[in-house]
């Protein structure tokens, strides 16, 4: 999974990219200081796999992991080459969803690039820079349709398509909130890859204090929080200067240090949890000797092509899956046990993996 993160300069969205990935993106008090898109790889945290690999003595843990890609402060007329211009829109064409963090804190050591804290105001700025990228696609791909559908009828149905598109975009709405007519409208339209066709997730950045409550009691989070449901999008709190503190600590003194802020779970827990619900994932498990490791599959993904997630030839040749949900196989200390007690099912092809099911596959090539 690859989440771009974006937002205003000065908004904390390197800080928070750099305790996210530790990946030390310089972050200053002053815009573009991130030049290139920084990207990060970033495990998820599981507690699943530690236990089962330390159930197997595996020599090799291996978590699912997100790689986040930093992009540099946009400004007003991003789109059209202001600040460092649309090179960076073009590096975030390909993550599966767009993190935008907005400034939801009042900072008179930090200033604003437009001189006072509006979260929806900032969140419409980058929204029209997303639209105008989006536009020049558009045309770009309408002046070719265009030309094409006088010679090929099959291309009317996505003129039309781009004819309402460029409408909507104009009046200042995204991609994702057009209504297709069928699937194969649906189909064209995640084509072209649209960045305003990407589901977001907001991440409010508040002071330290609007932490224990999840910012509850922030009027701009609040605004956010409105906004956001309005469009289908997620939002979480987050303080990206405690979770730089957060990232330099050991696990037994993370967990220590949030117990004393009143919180339950770091940012990047929140953020994972936040992007696994939008984008519909859950990870099934694979256990062993040689390697426990997890695996990201959407949901309602049926037991063949989960397979077909650890090698091509799984999907193939698959025969049947043996299936355990992982609390039982830790409870039962081994698979043999839990083979024993009739908690392990063999699975056809029609399988619907759940989250947290240990599979051993069984295939023929």
């Amino acid at each position: 999974m690859q989440l771009g993160i974006v937002g205003l300069p000065n908004v904390g969205k390197s800080t928070l990219f750099n305790s996210l990935t530790k990946a030390g993106a310089e972050s200053a008090n002053y815009p573009f200081c991130t030049i290139d898109p920084n990207v990060g790889i970033v495990p998820v945290p599981d507690e699943r796999l530690k236990l089962l690999g330390d159930m197997y003595h595996s020599k090799k843990v291996t978590p699912a992991v997100i790689e986040f890609v930093d992009i540099a402060g946009l400004v007003k007329g991003a789109s059209k080459g202001e600040g460092l211009g649309n090179q960076f829109l073009a590096n975030i064409r390909e993550v599966d969803a767009i993190v935008h963090v907005v400034r939801c804190f009042e900072d008179p050591n930090v200033i604003h690039v437009d001189g006072s804290v509006d979260p929806l105001r900032d969140i419409e700025t980058i929204n029209l820079e997303l639209i105008f990228a989006d536009l020049e696609v558009l045309e770009r791909r309408f002046s070719k349709v265009a030309k094409a559908a006088k010679m090929d009828k099959t291309l009317a149905k996505e003129e039309a398509l781009l004819v309402r598109l460029k409408e909507w975009l104009e009046s200042g709405k995204m991609a994702k909130t057009i209504e297709v007519e069928d699937e194969d409208e649906a189909a064209i339209l995640k084509g072209y890859n649209l960045l305003t066709y990407k589901p977001v997730i907001y991440a409010a950045n508040v002071a330290e204090d609007d932490l224990a409550d999840d910012g509850a009691s922030n009027e701009y989070v609040q605004r956010v929080r409105e906004f956001a449901a309005k469009e289908g999008s997620e939002v979480f709190a987050i303080c990206a200067q405690i979770e730089q503190e957060i990232a330099e600590l050991e696990d037994d003194e993370k967990a220590e240090f949030l117990n004393e802020l009143g919180v339950k779970e770091s940012g990047l827990e929140k953020l994972i949890k936040a992007s696994y619900s939008l984008l519909g994932l859950m990870s099934f498990l694979t256990a062993g000797e040689d390697e426990t490791r997890a695996w990201t599959i959407k949901i309602g993904t049926k037991a063949p092509q989960a397979a077909g997630k650890i090698h091509t030839d799984f999907e193939r040749g698959f025969i049947k899956a043996e299936v355990v949900n992982y609390k039982d196989l830790l409870e039962q200390g081994s698979l043999a046990a839990a083979r024993e007690k009739g908690l392990v099912g063999m699975e056809g092809k029609d399988y619907v993996v759940k989250d947290g099911d240990v599979i051993l596959f069984r295939f023929n090539v």
